[in-house]
């Protein structure tokens, strides 16, 4: 099963986006075959104000798990966060 984690920073994050960076790089490289596509959502000038990650778990219960223990939801940058099952319909890396 496939889920779309939304991340939605909180106000002034973006030191602390930088800052907490390398540990949530590495959080979701160290989940393996689990993490599928990730990358920022961009505000008017072009810096980062939230997060899509694209994640493929067993059930909503773990996407979930996941989603809350990302180091931007933990250390705050993130000041809200939804999981949302999705189906990878087009554009699959086997599909290439």
């Amino acid at each position: 099963m496939q889920f779309v984690i939304i991340g939605t920073d909180a106000k002034d994050a973006a030191e602390l986006r930088v800052a907490t960076r390398s540990d949530h790089l590495d959080y979701w490289k160290n989940q393996g075959e689990i993490f599928l596509a990730a990358g920022p959502f961009l505000n008017s000038k072009e810096k980062p104000n939230g997060s899509m990650i694209i994640i493929e778990t067993s059930d909503l219960p773990s996407a979930q798990n996941l989603a809350q223990n990302d180091p931007y939801n933990l250390k705050g940058v993130f000041q809200s966060h939804t999981v949302q099952r999705w189906n990878w319909l087009f554009g699959k890396p086997e599909d290439k």
